[in-house]
């Protein structure tokens, strides 16, 4: 009995693990709530306005222990899946990817090119826009708030909430913001 308790736990387990951890075909972890657009972020930000939600752009690349962490860790969790899901029009794009991006500047470049323009070191990296983009701006100079690296739960969700609250326009900074939402979520 305590053999099948203990087998029944790890296909529990693996299977968990399995839908937590889906990669395509580029080796890049996918999400119900991602997107595939032709990677014009004119048309993506216009698409995102259309939906009434946020154009948030995710770099990520192969192999990357800290995209699976997010993907496992983070995104996993029903309440910030489903908030993206809601408030979030989210386009990803491969770090060393050949795909064509178009900039908000109109410039298209093959992903990995991008990112170097954008000057990404580090994956994931997390960009979130305004509802409209000056004429002429990049993405980088564009972003209201980055997210380099992998945070956790309760970090991640605030940082979702405080751009949808647009606290980036206002007197409190993201880290203020954060500390007084600790006080009220569980950790």
């Amino acid at each position: 009995m305590k053999n099948l308790f203990t087998a029944t736990l790890a296909l529990l387990a693996m299977t968990v693990w399995a839908a937590a951890a889906t990669l395509g075909d580029d080796g890049l972890h996918k999400a119900p709530w991602m997107r595939d657009t032709f990677k014009d972020l004119r048309e993506d930000l216009a698409e995102a306005n259309a939906e009434g939600k946020r154009l948030m752009v995710i770099i990520e690349q192969r192999g990357c222990i800290y995209c699976k962490k997010m993907h496992d860790e983070v995104f996993s969790v029903e309440e910030v899946a489903d908030y993206i899901d809601e408030n979030f029009f989210v386009v990803q794009i491969n770090m060393f990817g050949d795909v064509e991006v178009t900039d908000f500047d109109g410039e298209a470049l093959a992903e990995k090119n991008m990112v170097k323009k954008w000057g990404t070191l580090f994956t994931p990296m997390i960009l979130f826009f305004p509802e409209e983009v000056a004429e002429g701006a990049t993405a980088s100079q564009a972003a209201v708030a980055t997210m380099p690296g992998a945070f956790g739960r309760y970090t991640t969700f605030n940082l979702l909430n405080w751009v949808v609250e647009k606290g980036y326009d206002g007197d409190e900074p993201f880290q203020k913001y954060h500390a007084r939402m600790l006080e009220t979520q569980s950790q």
